[in-house]
């Protein structure tokens, strides 16, 4: 007879639980299924009955740590926010926690950074979603004249470029103590208020000087 849903899902959750456990308690990402098999007090097999696969595991494990970050996007982008504020919030909001994540415990948000890295495939999917959404405010900021002559896609690309530091957690990691809330908000004005197509003399300068 098949376990009732609720039941594997209790035993899924239990075994995210175990792993993140691990994660902050070891100080590693580099976890054996006999290994988490055995902390949990069952059988390698008993455990491929709540997730295929190692990567399966760790995929609900980024899914976890994801969730209140696309919960964050998805009502940034449901709001009635200007294009401005709602692309300040958009990255404010999940700086803020993934910085209260930091301070919390700096050595398990380094451990989950080493997980994104080592299993950046299966993560992926949430850096794809984080454009999506961030080129739809772009476009609403280009309906109201913002980021002349550029398309969405060199507006992205030159924007993720600009607040990488507030949203790649790799390299967040590296100067986080630096970084503020306040800071950012200039950058995203700096942005709105300047970027375009338009060359205001940098490009113009033929070839590069020596210092």
């Amino acid at each position: 007879m098949a376990r009732p849903q609720t039941d594997i899902e209790a035993g899924r959750e239990a075994l995210i639980d175990l792993v993140v456990e691990l994660i902050e308690e070891r100080g590693t990402t580099n976890l054996t299924v006999a290994e988490l098999a055995a902390r949990a007090q069952m059988s390698p097999a008993n455990l491929y009955r709540y997730f295929e696969s190692k990567d399966a595991l760790i995929e609900a494990v980024a899914e976890r740590w994801f969730q209140p970050k696309v919960a964050i996007m998805e009502e940034v982008i449901a709001s009635d926010l200007s294009p401005r504020r709602k692309m300040f919030e958009f990255f404010a909001r999940r700086f803020a926690l993934m910085k209260a994540e930091w301070e919390r415990d700096p050595v398990a948000f380094a451990n989950y950074v080493e997980l994104g890295k080592e299993n950046f495939e299966l993560v992926r999917s949430y850096v794809d979603l984080g454009d999506h959404y961030l080129a739809m405010i772009i476009g609403e900021a280009m309906a109201e004249g913002a980021f002349a002559g550029l398309s969405i896609d060199e507006a992205l690309s030159l924007i993720n470029q600009m607040v990488s530091v507030y949203a790649n957690i790799g390299v967040m990691e590296m100067v986080m103590a630096r970084l503020t809330v306040d800071k950012l908000a200039m950058i995203i004005d700096a942005i709105f208020d300047g970027l375009s197509a338009t060359d205001r003399g940098a490009k113009a300068v033929k070839g590069l000087r020596a210092a």
